[in-house]
């Protein structure tokens, strides 16, 4: 069918689930989640509503209403047709992932019950004795998308979008989306929309076939209601249409095997650390050849061994984490005052990105610098990306125009008087800081805020000598800019909670996730790197290839090695933070030998600003730098290996890197660096690309088992006091415990 253009039945218009009259008829269920209401004709509406609560979801609620109300309906002979509608903004956002974490817990056989008994109330909606016809509005998502493919017919909101994101939880659909929807809009669209998870426009959702027909927002329930007339009075086929949705696809092996080809390589790339697109592509060809219900059978199944995988029970924490981080966020800004101006001392790339950030928020804000080169740089920067998101068309030009006009480059601190926030972001040397923080706090108002962007000195170092304490802390961005979302925001021991609530909210606004951490040496993420650094500059000191180490880490899930992740944070710098916050920690990550940074520092390597590191680095047709093999780069280290190169396997790397930064994640929640287990794992997500399908080093250690962690680091401790774990680590894995309990 097409996109519909009805008019809407005045009434209707006025109060969804009214007859043509604007009156509702008897009343056939009513719960706290669903509401059935009969309407003359014979018609029913079945409409989910939460009360207050801001989304609709499936929890066990409304399942266990769902069941109910389909009996009610099923229970009374002169129902002819069935609506199903949305009274929220959302029509249903997906399952309850709360309720997941129990579950998942569980034997797999529980699990695959657990799944099956949902999905079988899904499938007695689908058998009801009447037609039935969902209308979808905003956002079904999940459940709520497969709820709708249950219906016979499908009416879409224009401004509605639907979709499977299961995939982003180590998961695919479990209530019949891998069963339904390849009967509607064949193998090879279904495999895409489960193993990538985007979100469907209501065009490309009537193009698939997964929709009936399109409405713009104000006529949605009126064409719904059009169509469900239309089958009752037998002018569409429903009873054929069900029936053809119960049998299997009609495909030869080889022909569904063809079909799913480019999607199984697709799910190949995320082997073996994300399996669920494997399993979803494997499930899609093994069902293709059963009937309706056979297939669902096989979903339930697979989808419980799926279940109990690492990369499902790591990906569900983190959604978990991520909603307690938005919630603190959003206690927080809910007391800030509104950031209307802001400033930044020191340009380059970091102070230029953090400009372009402010800016392309609605902030206007003076960028200044002592060099004019370092001005030019940072407005440079801004000017690159928004020329960016202007020829991918995410942006027009006179909005470019706009933003690029709010940035203010400057040699003076003209300006700073009138903002609001002041990020300090020069040259991370003490001296240097506290005389440029001292300097702005003689200019700017009384009450205005100053956030320093040190990515490894203490705050209340910074704060001394400063008059008004209460108005500085950290607010320490990640490199690019525009492409990490956390900002630590770090409280000093006299920072105010108001400054705390406008820097949160600031940094909120600015579309960053901002985690509030107290104060020490690199603070959460860059004080639980520094064990891991310390342990790649010790492997290559014991002879280990820094390519092999580097392949070895991207092979278990960074996006870099650390040697590549040095090059590009910058050779100097990194060997500059690791002193600094080593220093603070001694004895515990001192470093007695001459490190691979300070060898190839003294032959003039700065890492990609300079072309020369770890590799070399040559431009691309684009221009970016390209990471090349430096054959003069093993000679150089080759001097500080007293035993010459040696083969390390995988196996041995993986652990002697990750067991320094479990060990450490594990003393900044000890010392209360980072609120929660749940905290300190997302800043390492979020500003250090720590794998996904880990969940986090605390979640990571778990999975190991904190006993096997503590056994292990002790197999390691010859190699220095990063592998040395702390008593109450001990304590923990000597009772059993864990980070997550839950």
């Amino acid at each position: 069918m097409k996109s519909l253009n009805v008019r809407p039945y005045p009434a209707l218009r006025r109060r969804a689930g009214a007859n043509e009259n604007g009156e509702v008829g008897p009343m056939l269920f009513e719960g706290q989640t669903i509401r059935v209401d009969t309407h003359d004709g014979g018609l029913a509406e079945l409409r989910f509503a939460r009360g207050v609560e801001a989304v609709s979801k499936l929890d066990a609620l409304a399942f266990g209403e769902l069941r109910r109300a389909i009996d009610a309906i099923t229970a009374t002979p002169a129902i002819r047709g069935v609506l199903i509608t949305s009274a929220m903004d959302n029509f249903i956002v997906g399952a309850d992932i709360f309720e997941f974490i129990g579950v998942f817990k569980r034997p797999e056989k529980d699990i695959a019950a657990f799944v099956g008994a949902n999905s079988e109330i899904i499938t007695a909606l689908s058998d009801l004795p009447v037609p039935t016809v969902a209308a979808i509005n905003g956002l079904a998502l999940g459940g709520g998308l497969e709820l709708t493919l249950a219906a016979d017919y499908r009416v879409m909101s224009s401004a509605a979008k639907i979709g499977f994101p299961e995939i982003s939880l180590g998961l695919f659909p479990g209530y019949g989306g891998t069963v339904r929807l390849p009967r509607l809009a064949g193998l090879g669209a279904s495999a895409e929309w489960i193993i990538f998870g985007a979100q469907q426009s209501a065009e490309r959702a009537l193009q698939a076939g997964a929709v009936d027909a399109v409405a713009v927002p104000e006529e949605l329930h009126a064409a719904a209601l059009a169509m469900l007339k239309t089958a009752i009075e037998g002018k569409a086929e429903w009873q054929g249409r069900r029936s053809r949705m119960n049998q299997n696809l009609g495909l030869a092996k080889e022909e569904a095997a063809s079909l799913l080809a480019n999607a199984r390589a697709q799910a190949a790339k995320a082997l073996p650390h994300l399996p669920a697109a494997h399993f979803a592509v494997e499930l899609l060809e093994k069902a293709s050849g059963l009937d309706r219900d056979a297939a669902l059978a096989l979903e339930a199944e697979t989808f419980a061994k799926v279940a109990k995988t690492q990369a499902a029970s790591s990906l569900v924490t983190i959604f978990i984490n991520e909603q307690a981080v938005k919630k603190t966020i959003r206690r927080y800004a809910k007391d800030a005052p509104r950031v209307a101006k802001a400033a930044v001392a020191g340009a380059g790339i970091m102070g230029g990105g953090i400009a372009y950030q402010s800016a392309s928020r609605g902030v206007p804000v003076v960028m200044k610098d002592i060099s004019a080169a370092a001005l030019d740089l940072g407005m440079s920067e801004a000017r690159k990306l928004l020329a960016k998101a202007v020829a991918t068309g995410r942006l027009p030009q006179d909005k470019a125009d706009a933003i690029i006009g709010s940035i203010t480059p400057s040699l003076t601190y003209e300006g700073f008087e009138g903002a609001d926030v002041v990020i300090e972001a020069v040259v991370e040397n003490l001296a240097v800081k506290q005389t440029v923080l001292r300097e702005i706090e003689g200019l700017v108002g009384t009450n205005a805020i100053l956030a320093s962007n040190t990515s490894s000195l203490r705050i209340g170092t910074l704060a001394e000598g400063l008059r008004r304490p209460e108005n500085f802390l950290g607010m320490h961005f990640f490199n690019p800019v525009p492409k990490m979302p956390l900002v630590e925001v770090v409280r000093g021991a006299k920072t105010s909670a108001q400054a705390i609530a406008a820097v949160t909210g600031y940094a909120a606004a600015m579309g960053k996730t901002p985690i509030v951490v107290e104060d020490c040496p690199g603070f959460a993420v860059n004080r639980t790197l520094t064990p891991y650094l310390i342990a790649f500059l010790r492997l290559v000191r014991d002879g280990a290839g820094f390519q092999e180490i580097d392949s070895a880490m991207e092979a278990f899930g960074w996006p870099m090695g650390p040697a590549y992740l040095i090059d590009v944070i910058g050779m100097d710098i990194s060997h500059h933070v690791v002193e600094i916050i080593s220093a603070g920690f001694g004895p515990r990550m001192d470093v007695p030998f001459e490190t691979a940074l300070e060898i190839l520092l003294r032959d003039g390597r700065l890492g990609q600003k300079n072309g020369r590191g770890f590799y070399k680095y040559e431009s691309d047709s684009q221009g970016r730098p390209r990471k090349v093999i430096d054959p003069d780069t093993q000679r150089l280290l080759a001097r500080g290996q007293p035993n010459g190169e040696i083969r390390v396997g995988e196996e041995e790397i993986v652990a002697r890197m990750m067991l320094p930064l479990i060990l450490e994640a594990a003393r900044c929640v000890e010392d209360g660096i980072a609120a929660s287990p749940g905290q300190l794992d997302m800043c390492l997500i979020l500003g250090l690309g720590l794998p996904r399908y880990l969940g986090g080093a605390l979640k990571y250690a778990d999975y190991l088992g904190l006993k096997n962690v503590v056994d292990r680091a002790d197999d390691w401790a010859s190699l220095g006091p990063i592998y040395r774990p702390s008593e109450r680590l001990r304590a923990m894995a000597a009772a059993d415990n864990v980070f997550y309990p839950l």
